[in-house]
C-alpha cells in the first residue's frame, strides 16, 4: 500500500487540528466561552453542529488515500521494484464499497429502488429481437414471492428496531456517563439530558445524531441491495457520487474561506488605520476587482490554470491527483478574488476603532503603527472576521456548484454537487425525464447549507456588539444561562 497525500487532504485535516485548537483556546476565555454556550443555547445551531459534524467526518473519512500494491509479474525478481496500482482509494471507498457492500455499478439509468433499467434494451428472444426493460446486475433481486415494497419495508422494520435499540442503549450510557460526571442519580441525570433546567444544551445535537444513527443503520440494510438515489447515465450509484462530493464541498469552502482572510485582514485593517493614500490605493484594487464578474475572472484563471496543468504534467501521477491540485487552485483563485467585502467591513470599523481613546494612547506612547494593528485593531475586528468567514461559507459551496454548472468549476472527474447538476441539465429534458440525479444533488446541498446558515445566524447574533447590547437587558431579567 502506498499512501497519497493530496494537497486538499492536508487542510481537511489542518481544519480538524484548528477545531481542536479553538475549543482549548475557548475554554481558557470566559468571555468566549460565555458567546459560544450563547450560540449553542439555540436548538437549531446545536442541531446544525451535529449535522456539519457528520459532513466533516464524511469529508475527513474521504481524505485518506492511498494506492494498492499489485501483485508481482510472473517471472519477476525478488528485489523488483513494488508496481502500485493507478487506482486511489479512499477509507470512504472501501467502506461503502467493500465493508457496507452498496450495489455495483450498473449498464445505465436506473430509478431509485429499481428492479429494472430505466431504459429498454434489445435483447433476443425465441429468435426473435425484442426491446424490454432488463433486470439490473447488482440490484434489486427480490425473494421469492416478495414483492419490492414489502422487502423495502421489511429492511426498514428491522433497521428501525435495530437502530432504536441500539440509539436507546447510547441514551442509557450517556446518562450513566452524565451522572458518573456529575456526582448524581440515574434518574436526575436523565432529567438533566431532557433539559429539564435549561443546563443541557446538546440534547438538540444529539437528538440529530440519533436519526443520523437510525439513517446509519436503514443504508447498511438497504443499500447493500438497492440503489437508493438510482444510478447515473454509465450506471454510477448516485447516492455514492453524492456522498463522495462532500469532500469537495467541505474542501472548496474552507480553504477559499481561509484564502480571503490574508488579503481581507491585512488590506482592510490598513486602509482603515493608514488612511490617505494608502485608503485610496487599497480602495482602486477592491473596487476594480468588484467591478469585473467575478464568474468571468474566475474562468479566466481556471483556464491559465488549465494550460499550466497541462504543461506541468510530470507533477502528479494519477487523474485524481491532478483533479485535486486543480480544486485546491479554484479554492485559492475564489478566495483570492473574493476578498473586497471582509476588506471594506474591516477598513469601517478600524476607521473607528483608529479615533478611540487607548490607540490614541497607544500612539502618544511611541508604540509603532503595526503594533498597534497587531495588538488593539485586529483582535477588536476579530467578531466581524468569524461573522462573515462562517457565512461565506455556505456561499462558497453554492458558488463552486455554480462555477461546475458553467463548466469552469473542478475537474470533470472529481465528484461534486456542480458536475452532478451539469449533468442533470441534460437529462431533465429526457423523456421520460430523469430526475433523481437532481433530486439527490439538491437534498445534499440544502442539508449541507441550511445548517451552515443557522450555525452562522446564531453566531452572528452572539458575537455582533450591536445584537449583544440589545439582548442584555433580556439577559438580566432572565439570569439563568446554559452551561
Amino acid at each position: 500500500m502506498l499512501p497519497v497525500i493530496l494537497p486538499t487532504d492536508i487542510v481537511a485535516w489542518l481544519l480538524v487540528a484548528f477545531l481542536v485548537w479553538a475549543v482549548f483556546f475557548v475554554r481558557r476565555s470566559e468571555d468566549l466561552s460565555r458567546r459560544w454556550r450563547r450560540v449553542f443555547a439555540r436548538p437549531a445551531a446545536a442541531a446544525s453542529a451535529a449535522i456539519l459534524g457528520v459532513f466533516l467526518l464524511t469529508a475527513l473519512a474521504d481524505s485518506v488515500h492511498w494506492r494498492d500494491a499489485l501483485p508481482p509479474a510472473p517471472g519477476a525478481a525478488a528485489n523488483a521494484p513494488a508496481a502500485y496500482s493507478a487506482e486511489v482509494k479512499s477509507l470512504l471507498d472501501v467502506f461503502i464499497l467493500e465493508k457496507l457492500g452498496a450495489a455495483g455499478d450498473e449498464r445505465s439509468y436506473s430509478r431509485p429502488f429499481a428492479t429494472h433499467e430505466f431504459d429498454r434494451t434489445t435483447v433476443i428472444r425465441d429468435g426473435k429481437a425484442v426491446r424490454d426493460y432488463q433486470p439490473l446486475i447488482h440490484a434489486g433481486k427480490l425473494p421469492p414471492h416478495r414483492t419490492r415494497i414489502v422487502e423495502i419495508a421489511r429492511k426498514t422494520l428491522i433497521a428501525a428496531i435495530a437502530g432504536g435499540v441500539t440509539a436507546i442503549l447510547g441514551w442509557i450510557f450517556l446518562g450513566l456517563f452524565v451522572a458518573h460526571r456529575r456526582g448524581t442519580t440515574f434518574a436526575h441525570a436523565m432529567r438533566i439530558i431532557g433539559n429539564r433546567d435549561g443546563t443541557f444544551l446538546w440534547r438538540p445535537a444529539l437528538l440529530t445524531l440519533t436519526v443520523f444513527w437510525l439513517l446509519f443503520v436503514w443504508l447498511l440494510l438497504v443499500w447493500p441491495g438497492w440503489h437508493v438515489f438510482g444510478t447515473d447515465a454509465v450506471g454510477n450509484d448516485v447516492l455514492y457520487e453524492a456522498m463522495k462530493s462532500i469532500r469537495t464541498a467541505v474542501v472548496i469552502g474552507t480553504l477559499a474561506t481561509l484564502a480571503t482572510l490574508p488579503f481581507a485582514v491585512t488590506l482592510g485593517i490598513a486602509a482603515g488605520y493608514f488612511k490617505g493614500r494608502v485608503d485610496d490605493v487599497i480602495q482602486y484594487i477592491y473596487t476594480t476587482i468588484s467591478s469585473i464578474p467575478s464568474v468571468l475572472l474566475i474562468a479566466a484563471s481556471v483556464l491559465m490554470v488549465q494550460v499550466f496543468l497541462d504543461k506541468n504534467d510530470g507533477w502528479y501521477q494519477t487523474s485524481l491527483e491532478r483533479a485535486d491540485l486543480r480544486l485546491m487552485l479554484l479554492a485559492v483563485i475564489i478566495g483570492m478574488t473574493g476578498w473586497a467585502t471582509l476588506a471594506r467591513l474591516l477598513r469601517a470599523e478600524t476607521m473607528k476603532l483608529s479615533t478611540l481613546d487607548f490607540v490614541t494612547a497607544a500612539k502618544a506612547l511611541g508604540v509603532s503603527p503595526f503594533a498597534i494593528m497587531r495588538r488593539h485593531i485586529l483582535p477588536n475586528v476579530m467578531h466581524i472576521v468569524l461573522i462573515v468567514t462562517v457565512l461565506d461559507f455556505s456561499g462558497i459551496v453554492l458558488y463552486e456548484a455554480v462555477l461546475s454548472y458553467v463548466g469552469v468549476g473542478v475537474d470533470p472527474a472529481m465528484h461534486s454537487f456542480g458536475t452532478m447538476i451539469n449533468a442533470a441539465r441534460s437529462e431533465l429534458s429526457r423523456s421520460p425525464m430523469v430526475w433523481w440525479n437532481l433530486a439527490a444533488s439538491f437534498i445534499f446541498l440544502v442539508a449541507l447549507v441550511l445548517p451552515a446558515n443557522l450555525f452562522a445566524s446564531a453566531v452572528r447574533d452572539a458575537f455582533d456588539p450591536r445584537a449583544v447590547a440589545k439582548s442584555a437587558p433580556n439577559e438580566q431579567k432572565n439570569p439563568k444561562e446554559g452551561s
